[in-house]
């Protein structure tokens, strides 16, 4: 008989994002031109069906981009694909190592919309990078009604310890406003099952 085909799995960014970064010019030199482009990116997603998330690894030193994330939880059906995880995974294959510490490439740093969920917050060690930059706390995703698992306390403390830069609140009023909205045009939540349902 016919071998069953295994399932198979792909990441790819939706053809919007290209047209996105093609079509505008940005700055990448503050922090805040860091954050306002990830604001920007968490918008279009929002306008092609995604969740109101994103993020993007930048090099420390140039501030170059090295690779932009959206959240695809809902267009690729996977819950693992939020905006962090789908941003270090495409850096990582774009610097062909599972390390963006490693000695001999630029030390990284990634920009998020909103603060790292549990998933989110336990991929950042293993990812390397050095520096976490974060828009939108926890309790802002958390008002619109999204889960950010359990994370310990001082979640900050714990990154720090392992020698990475924790940054919080640039642009935070942006990044929450984006996740307003999303809720009041009638965004999905999709994550994990709330108590009781």
């Amino acid at each position: 008989g016919l071998m069953p085909s295994l399932p198979g799995f792909s990441l790819r960014l939706p053809e919007w994002v290209e047209t996105f970064l093609s079509g505008n010019t940005f700055s990448f030199d503050s922090p805040e031109d860091r954050m306002r482009f990830v604001i920007a990116l968490a918008e279009q997603n929002i306008r092609h069906g995604g969740g109101p998330f994103a993020a993007a690894v930048f090099t420390c030193e140039s501030h170059e981009l090295v690779a932009p994330g959206v959240n695809l939880v809902v267009p690729l059906n996977c819950s693992m694909l939020h905006a962090e995880m789908v941003a270090i995974s495409l850096a990582q294959q774009k610097m062909q190592t599972f390390d963006l510490g490693g000695a001999d490439i630029p030390e990284m740093e990634l920009v998020t919309s909103t603060e790292p969920c549990a998933m989110c917050m336990g991929a950042v060690p293993w990812s390397g990078i050095h520096r976490l930059v974060c828009c939108a706390r926890d309790e802002d995703a958390r008002t619109v009604g999204f889960d950010e698992g359990a994370k310990p306390e001082h979640w900050e403390q714990e990154l720090q310890k392992r020698g990475i830069q924790v940054i919080q609140d640039v642009c935070r009023e942006q990044a929450a406003e984006v996740l307003k909205n999303y809720l009041q045009t009638g965004g999905l939540l999709y994550n994990g099952r709330q108590a009781g349902k």
